[in-house]
């Protein structure tokens, strides 16, 4: 076994050691349970120097200025602690997901209220940002049926053994638990994913969407090029385009970690204008997906997958057409990846 084999496999029975201990930590006080999630945060911060140099190269490249190195550091930092703690809120929703209800505020709960009171349901968007799959599950929890659209990256994800698949399955089994319908995978040539989003929104439930995935090869056709973190990102327009064929308003929702790490908020916005073209009404969700970014980056978990951003256009590609190799040295806050939305962009 080779020195990077050893590596990996190392830091693949540290996470599977975590996992093991989250739920003991989501059991302690709450400030206590969290303060050693951000200490495990800060060796994995220590001692993946090699994952600690991507994501604050990845940084500097698409904030460029607006990040000086030492504050590149400190989101990295972040970055790592933020991962810690969601596994921590996983492992709170139990008891109905109370442990983790009562520290997550909801704002803008109206906007979500006032949408399901048309009677077309709602479309709720964000981005990888955060623990918005938690968050989900505490909106589903609070009296929101909540269906997610999306793919589990383990499912798919080369070189994963089928010892990992069972260990992610188990970890998310309390995400799964809190929704209202099974989760709706898009994979290639599923037609029926358009079909199973309008049964959601057709029984006034909540249908959520990350929407700042890179799309896979399969899908790339359809991408439309939008304004993204001063960038221009290919990303699907299919949220969008759902909510003009059945007139379900569409939202953005992000939820935000407090400095205290345990108390979280999560934002409701009022319904997005979707009037005019998909692609025009879809730079608008875009825009706010970059500026909860740019307002809290270390939220955002693609600063440590290089691919992905070379995918989106956000960085320079390297020139490398090889599948990207399972990454152990990833810390865990990658519940769903890839492509997130795969409706199709005409109704």
């Amino acid at each position: 076994m080779g020195e990077g084999s050893a590596g990996r496999l190392l830091q693949s029975v540290a996470r599977a050691a975590y996992f093991a201990a989250a739920p003991v930590l989501a059991r302690l006080p709450a400030a206590l349970g969290y303060r050693i999630a951000c200490w495990r945060g800060d060796w994995l911060f220590r001692s993946q120097a090699g994952k600690r140099a991507e994501i604050a190269h990845n940084l500097r490249l698409v904030l460029g200025n607006e990040l000086s190195p030492a504050a590149a550091q400190q989101v990295t930092r972040e970055y790592f602690r933020l991962a810690s703690c969601e596994a921590v809120d996983v492992k709170r929703l139990r008891h109905g997901a109370r442990p983790l209800r009562r520290l997550v505020e909801i704002r803008g709960r109206e906007h979500l209220e006032a949408a399901l009171a048309a009677g077309k349901g709602a479309i709720l968007c964000t981005g990888h940002f955060g623990s918005h799959s938690s968050g989900f599950s505490v909106l589903h929890a609070s009296g929101f049926p909540v269906t997610s659209i999306g793919r589990w990256w383990y499912k798919y994800q080369p070189g994963i053994s089928s010892v990992e698949r069972r260990i992610w399955e188990l970890y998310l089994r309390p995400v799964r638990r809190h929704r209202q319908r099974p989760h709706i995978e898009p994979w290639p040539g599923r037609p029926g994913v358009a079909v199973l989003a309008a049964a959601v929104l057709r029984a006034n439930e909540v249908l959520t969407i990350t929407i700042d995935a890179p799309p896979l090869p399969s899908d790339r056709a359809r991408a439309v090029q939008v304004p993204f973190l001063g960038r221009r990102a290919g990303l699907l327009p299919g949220a969008v385009a759902l909510g003009q064929v059945t007139g379900a308003p569409l939202l953005m929702c992000f939820l935000y970690r407090g400095a205290d790490y345990r108390h979280q908020v999560l934002e409701i916005s009022p319904p997005v204008t979707l009037d005019g073209q998909p692609a025009t009404a879809f730079e608008r969700c875009a825009a706010e997906v970059s500026a909860a970014i740019r307002n809290s980056p270390a939220h955002w978990e693609f600063w440590g997958k290089t691919r992905d951003l070379e995918d989106l256009g956000l960085i320079p590609s390297q020139q490398d057409s090889s599948p990207a190799a399972p990454d152990p040295m990833s810390p865990e806050r990658f519940l769903h990846d890839g492509s997130a939305d795969s409706v199709p962009a005409r109704g």
